[in-house]
């Protein structure tokens, strides 16, 4: 599988299943979509803010709700396996993103999708790390989720202050491009902030000012005589 980004603004997602899984799924995607959770039951699990339609909908029933809601991507996260097939089947006949949860990992885990995914349109959501703009994301295919689980606590600590360094970066290199620095020279000095241990320590803990770090390590690489700001 080939990691993608997906925008899901003005888009939908139906989620079905209303147990730790199903909450875990529609959490995830509620901070950019509308979703929609259908289950006959739901437990006192955070949703989102999604909207929670109490049915059953039998494997006979589930094509009807997807056309229904017209989503753009449809989670199986039931606890029956007939359910979740219909679910599935009925996600990839439409040409829709399909997300086949398996409960049989386990409602704690991150990435817990169906290891064997291959149909069209599927889709495994992976663990992810974020500092605000800034994500990673994990997956091991759905083969291991106490694997991402384990590198995204790993990786949480490295990710702090990276939303920072990206908008002072991104301020930087506008303020470059304006200068009479080439771009080969502009790329190095980008790249010599973003591998600076000052920066990030100023980042994290507002000890220094990260701007002013940052102008000392452009003027150290590029020489100062070209790019002079505070």
């Amino acid at each position: 599988m080939i990691p993608l980004y997906h925008d899901f603004s003005d888009q939908t997602v139906l989620v079905f299943g209303g147990g730790r899984i199903g909450a875990r799924k529609a959490r995830r995607f509620a901070s950019e979509a509308t979703v929609v959770v259908v289950s006959p039951d739901f437990g006192e699990y955070d949703f989102g803010g999604a909207e929670l339609v109490r049915a059953r909908p039998g494997p006979d029933d589930v094509a009807t709700w997807v056309d229904r809601v017209g989503p753009a991507l449809v989670v199986a996260a039931t606890d029956s396996d007939d359910v979740n097939d219909a679910i599935a089947a009925a996600g990839r006949e439409r040409g829709l993103l399909v997300n086949h949860a398996d409960s049989s990992v386990g409602g704690d885990t991150d990435e817990s999708d169906a290891p064997g995914a291959g149909g069209v349109g599927d889709v495994v959501v992976p663990a992810t790390v974020d500092d605000g703009d800034v994500r990673v994301a994990i997956s091991t295919g759905g083969r291991s989720p106490a694997l991402a689980k384990h590198l995204r606590e790993r990786l949480e600590a490295e990710l702090d202050g990276a939303d920072g360094m990206a908008a002072l970066t991104a301020e930087l290199r506008a303020e470059l491009k304006a200068s009479d620095l080439d771009p080969s020279a502009r790329r190095d000095a980008i790249r010599a902030v973003v591998r600076e241990p000052s920066v990030w320590k100023a980042l994290r803990t507002g000890e220094s000012n990260p701007r002013r770090e940052a102008t000392r390590v452009i003027r150290n690489t590029t020489g100062g005589d070209q790019w002079t700001r505070e």
